[in-house]
């Protein structure tokens, strides 16, 4: 129920302030708005302050929105309201009532994100644990503990590091931009750092997904080797493992943190050769040091196949509050808008030409289901969730698609350039075509969010 309720409210409320974007510009420009409507199809629900006057309209399709208004193209227009037209204003009026729409979405993510970073969150510290063997993180010298102060995007300025998220995110801007990053990192906070360059252009990334942050090898953050909650029956429960053990060494090889643990557990040879063969640990549970037999289960579902033991590995990492005050807050909104929003285009325009795979595209179950999961996080984290789709909505609808809002603003780029509009028989054609790619998109986003399901 939290998920259907959180994905209604983030995309009801963003299609509202998108359409609302459309309908004020229109009215300040002297637009009769004839309808302004949530959703499509048979109207539920209706308000009409005069008969005169715009008519709102929730529908039983509540999956996009529209903002009528008067036009002589789609109808007769009495001669007295000819002026209240929208063909009849001008250029400018007629794009701003267009761009408005995107705009009013943009603007909600970056108020989104500004409050926040006022609101502050805890967020996992940037202290590193185990890098993969063979990941570009444990070729380049990174090791399990270390603190990263600062990053920089190939020769680009440093910038400071407040927490884990910030430096997954210039992780994911680098790899997916095809650049380098540089980290300075220390064996405190406050130690005197050592600067080392992450080749990630090398990595040829397509799409941020795990597998990504595997072959970076930076996961998750430090934590300490300590068992979570166990499946019962599964493998740890049968070796004697219990929640709250902590794990000293496999194999009498100290572990040095929770992802070095996950690491041994994962790790089969090519076909899961070892996956039966059973991994001594020495654990700690109350003061009392035992020595305990686990043989780790194959996964043939995982690709590569990896071992589990059916168990959560880890304690809560460490955590800082990150805040900002209103000037820093509002200039982290607008960079973090600005920064998902040029990403999404470049996203956009590499899956175009084939640079980018088309897995990124996700559909309403995709969205649905990290409505609800960021919505039992908390409000800071469903907030950002929110300005990411609002981000996404914007720019999308900013896409030179005839039937978006893009695609009516190169309708003007053409009328400004020739002095001449459009023709209808034209402007037909293309809606055809964008109705046949805009279908086509939301084909492989569902395709996208199916296999993910099932996946």
């Amino acid at each position: 129920m939290i998920t259907l309720l959180a994905f209604i409210l983030a995309v009801g409320g963003l299609i509202v302030i998108h359409e609302y974007g459309h309908y004020r510009v229109a009215v300040a420009c002297g637009v009769k708005v004839l309808r302004f409507s949530i959703g499509f199809g048979k109207p539920l629900l209706r308000w009409q302050r005069h008969p005169d006057a715009t008519e709102f309209v929730l529908c039983a399709l509540p999956l996009g929105g529209y903002v009528r208004m008067l036009d002589e193209r789609e109808g007769p227009v009495p001669a007295d309201q000819q002026h209240l037209a929208f063909n009849r204003q001008r250029l400018r009026n007629r794009s701003l009532i267009v761009v408005a729409g995107p705009l009013a979405n943009l603007l909600t993510a970056v108020v989104l994100y500004s409050a926040v970073a006022w609101m502050g969150q805890a967020q996992s510290v940037a202290q590193l644990s185990s890098p993969p063997a063979a990941s570009l993180a444990q070729e380049a010298g990174l090791r399990s503990g270390q603190w990263v102060q600062q990053v920089a995007v190939g020769e680009g300025p440093a910038q400071v590091v407040a927490s884990f998220g910030d430096l997954r995110w210039a992780l994911t801007q680098a790899a997916l931009n095809g650049h380098d990053l540089r980290l300075w990192v220390g064996s405190s906070p406050n130690a005197t750092a050592q600067e080392i360059l992450l080749p990630l252009a090398s990595l040829q990334a397509r799409e941020a997904d795990a597998r990504l942050f595997e072959r970076i090898g930076i996961e998750a953050p430090w934590s300490e080797p300590v068992i979570g909650s166990l499946v019962a029956g599964g493998a740890g429960d049968q070796a004697g493992l219990r929640e709250g053990d902590r794990v000293l060494s496999v194999n009498d090889s100290p572990v040095r943190d929770a992802q070095d643990l996950r690491q041994r557990i994962r790790r089969v040879d090519a076909g899961g050769a070892t996956v039966n063969a059973p991994q001594r640990w020495r654990v700690e549970r109350a003061g009392v040091t035992m020595t305990l037999s686990v043989t780790p289960e194959v996964d043939n579902t995982a690709v590569p196949p990896r071992g589990r033991i059916q168990a959560y590995i880890g304690a809560p990492s460490q955590t800082v509050w990150v805040s900002h005050g209103l000037w820093s807050g509002l200039v982290q909104g607008l960079e973090r808008t600005w920064d998902v929003s040029w990403m999404s285009l470049q996203m956009f325009g590499r899956m175009l030409i084939g640079e980018a795979s088309l897995k990124n595209l996700s559909g309403p179950l995709t969205i649905a289901d990290y409505a609800g999961q960021s919505a039992s996080l908390g409000l800071s984290a469903y907030l950002v969730f929110v300005a990411l789709v609002s981000v996404s909505l914007g720019v999308l609808n900013l896409l030179p698609l005839p039937v978006l809002d893009g695609g009516h603003l190169m309708y003007y780029l053409w009328e400004a350039v020739t002095g001449r509009a459009v023709s209808m028989a034209w402007l037909e054609r293309l809606q055809r075509m964008g109705v046949m790619a805009l279908l086509a998109l939301m084909s492989v986003a569902l395709f996208n969010d199916v296999a993910r399901l099932l996946g």
